[in-house]
């Protein structure tokens, strides 16, 4: 994408952004910063995963934002019984020509979606987790011996519950390394509290309008990458990446005595294209370091292992991310 092209589209997804955040809240009350981490994550065409305590619209908010930016939409319950054929889809026997002849027929499982919903992912065991892998990184799934692609944009948003850890099954470093934003979602307000119980609780509310398409957000996403970025904002991207590693030598050793892994090189690329992200949202041509700060937390804070010293004293990665980035 040249220069002319890739400013007309950031110019025009300022626009869009407020039009898309006008539909959201005819459904959404509050949540504005959780909105903003999920509209940078799908225009930065990076997976997410949404951590909160039921009944905060986890599911609503993803339903609503994929509504309104026209994609299609898949809902994936995970429980400890789930295959990884329920996900990807499987090869099945059907007769055809009045039961003449048989053949196998590959039916599509929801993964075949713009929008996943992988709901409760900690509640099904680590085989099914898996089978989301190679769709997250590949976008494609195979079966049998084939390989097919998945539809673009494909961005899954998976929610993990953070009470009743009985049951559950942690997802692995190497599947949580693939999700580009960790997003913790709180209680709202009591004034959104209120606003959220007379919404509910009256006439239904109005459907958000679908705003965009496929071939428009991928456009989008296609102007971020191609957005310029100067090499003192990439150096600090990628330096503040790497002191989050125990072994850095940079590394005060009071930080370093509370991390026992740090994130890796996909991190500094998320941090990167975050900022990018969201200067653009913002209308802005090019990311600042005060984006990559903004970022920080969303892109590191399931990266960072801590320590049973850093458990001991109360810290959490939040806190070494703060400590990082001051």
């Amino acid at each position: 994408m040249n220069s002319e092209e890739m400013i007309r589209k950031i110019e025009e997804l300022k626009s869009v952004k407020q039009e898309l955040l006008a539909e959201i809240r005819k459904v959404i009350v509050g949540q504005d910063a959780v909105v903003d981490k999920v509209l940078m994550g799908l225009f930065a065409n990076g997976h997410m995963l949404i951590e909160g305590v039921p009944g905060l619209a986890k599911t609503l908010l993803i339903s609503t934002i994929a509504k309104a930016l026209n994609l299609s939409f898949g809902r994936i319950q995970f429980t400890p019984d789930l295959m990884p054929s329920d996900i990807t889809g499987s090869d099945i026997l059907v007769s055809l020509s009045g039961g003449e002849r048989r053949e196998f027929q590959y039916i599509k499982g929801p993964i075949f979606a713009n929008i996943i919903l992988a709901d409760e992912i900690n509640r099904t065991p680590p085989k099914t987790q898996a089978a989301l892998l190679q769709a997250m990184q590949e976008y494609q799934v195979s079966s049998g011996n084939t390989t097919r692609p998945l539809d673009l944009p494909f961005i899954v948003m998976a929610t993990q519950n953070p009470i009743e850890q009985e049951g559950t099954y942690p997802l692995p470093e190497a599947q949580l390394d693939r999700f580009m934003l960790y997003i913790n979602i709180g209680y709202p307000s009591y004034e959104e509290e209120l606003s959220i119980v007379q919404t509910t609780t009256g006439a239904p509310f109005e459907e958000p309008r679908p705003l965009l398409s496929p071939e428009k957000i991928i456009a989008f996403q296609t102007a971020i990458r191609s957005m310029p970025l100067s090499g003192h904002v990439l150096e600090y991207a990628v330096k503040l990446a790497r002191l989050t590693r125990p072994g850095n030598p940079d590394l005060k050793p009071e930080l370093a005595k509370w991390i026992n892994w740090g994130a890796g090189p996909r991190a500094s690329q998320y941090l990167v294209l975050g900022a990018k992200a969201r200067a653009a949202l913002d209308g802005r041509l090019t990311p600042s370091e005060e984006d990559v700060k903004a970022v920080a937390l969303p892109v590191l804070s399931h990266r960072i292992l801590v320590s049973f010293t850093a458990e001991a004293e109360g810290i959490r990665s939040a806190d070494i991310i703060a400590r990082l980035v001051n």
